[in-house]
Parts: C-alpha cells; structure tokens; sequence
C-alpha cells in the first residue's frame, strides 16, 4: 500500500454525517430534497440512497439494506452510527436548524420522538403505498441476480 493510499484511509471525510435514506420512499425523498436545500452545496450532509442497486454495505459501517430500510441511520465521520431521531436532531444541528429538534435533546421528549419515530418506521412502507419488506428484499435480490447473469454473458 502506498503511502497517499494509506494516508488517505485515514483522512477525514469533509461531511458531518452521513445519511443513509431510502430513494424509493415518496416522504424520505422530499426530505432529502429540504435537506439537499438547507445543505446549499457545502457537503455538510453525504446523502446515501440504500435503494440504489449499488449500495454497499461495507462503505456504511456494515449495515445492510434490510437494517437501513428498517430506521435511519447516519454515519458519523468517526464511524460511529447513529439512528432514529437522533440522525434527525444531528443533522438539522449540522445544518443550523438544530432548534427544530431541540426539545427532543430532553430525556422525555426524546424517549417519546423515538417511540413516534418508531411507529412510523414500522409503517412507513405501508404508508406510502409499498409492498413489505420481504417482497421489496426479494424483488432487490431477484434484480441483482438480472444483473449478475447479464455481466457473465457480456
């Protein structure tokens, strides 16, 4: 391994977090199309779409796809993981918003945002019209198997 390789695994990454959401939830998009705004092109927030057929878990602190789809999740650059409304208070932090979730730094309050956050986390592909996620997993693995068998052809 050569030194830069070496010096360059070591290197902080510039974003503050890193957030791990899913692109093919129609409510998840549109905030991360806020975010993506209140970013203003700084690299403050690394968003991450686990919905992308390339998404690698070994680049996010090993949480695969069915844990990412299960709650949200943000890397820190430390490579400490976050999840639930502790990504969104750390984010909105980040971005100088930090009072929006500033209640929920309260021991209470937060117990009770995680306890909300979780229900719709549970529901939250019913919500927004999707299959389970089983059937989303299966059609995920099934797309890959495509994929890989048309690379061996090629």
């Amino acid at each position: 391994m050569t030194t830069k390789a070496i010096a360059d695994k070591f290197k902080q990454p510039s974003w503050k977090i890193k957030l791990l959401y899913d692109g093919e939830c129609p409510l998840c998009v549109r905030e991360v199309n806020f975010l993506t705004k209140k970013d203003r092109g700084r690299g403050i927030v690394n968003f991450v779409d686990i919905a992308d057929a390339n998404y690698n878990s070994r680049e996010n602190a090993d949480i695969d796809f069915a844990t990412a789809m299960g709650r949200i999740h943000g890397i820190l650059p430390n490579g400490n993981v976050i999840k639930n409304v502790e990504v969104f208070r750390h984010i909105y932090q980040e971005l100088g918003m930090g009072w929006i979730y500033a209640m929920t730094k309260l021991p209470v309050v937060g117990a009770i945002a995680d306890w909300i956050y979780g229900i719709w986390a549970d529901w939250r592909l019913k919500l927004t019209g999707r299959p389970d996620l089983e059937a989303i997993i299966a059609e995920r693995e099934a797309k890959a198997r495509v994929s890989s068998q048309r690379c061996r052809v090629d």
